[in-house]
């Protein structure tokens, strides 16, 4: 009796799953290419992926919201109160949201990747050393003296970054020695 009485929104429902989840299998091959030609680490690839499964996920949820024939005033209500609420953790909280964009940014568009040795030009937090990680919030860096620093995504779109080329690092760290031996000298 349930079926027959709703037959049609089951096949929606079916066909918006389906297509739904289509949709995903494409833009997981087309980012599991782009990170291939742009040589990105498989771990990073698993954080986009996390990303296009939560819009998938509630693009089906809406789907089903509109195939199931809820009224539209009630979503109304109940979207407004929902976006309000986000809204106002989005804003005690807008860092967060602000670090996960600059993330997915960060993987489709920046020069640099894992395992690259960089110099971030901050006026009071310089910091240069080896990528190790790319995370959603933040990216890993390894300095020269094997410290570990966790830097904001959201500051690194902000902040100038040099890449420098594998061949230049010994070169350049030796330079920089070089430079705060020169520092401390002329200070004594």
């Amino acid at each position: 009796m349930f079926v027959q009485n709703y037959s049609s929104q089951l096949i929606y429902s079916a066909i918006l799953i389906a297509v739904c989840l289509i949709l995903r299998l494409i833009f997981i091959q087309l980012l599991r290419r782009f990170a291939k030609k742009s040589e990105r680490v498989e771990h990073r690839i698993g954080l986009i992926i996390k990303h296009i499964d939560f819009a998938v996920i509630f693009l089906i949820i809406l789907g089903a919201i509109f195939i199931w024939g809820v009224d539209v005033k009630n979503i109304g209500v109940l979207m407004s109160s929902v976006f309000a609420v986000i809204g106002i953790a989005l804003f005690a909280q807008w860092s967060i949201l602000c670090n996960i964009t600059s993330g997915v940014i960060m993987f489709f568009t920046f020069p640099y990747k894992i395992g690259d040795y960089i110099k971030i030009h901050d006026k009071e937090f310089p910091y240069e050393g080896m990528i190790e990680d790319i995370k959603t919030f933040h990216l890993i860096l390894r300095t020269k003296d094997d410290e570990i620093i966790t830097y904001p995504n959201s500051l690194m779109l902000q902040k100038g970054v040099t890449v420098i080329k594998p061949d230049d690092i010994a070169e350049y760290i030796s330079e920089e020695e070089e430079i705060e031996n020169v520092k401390h000298h002329s200070i004594d």
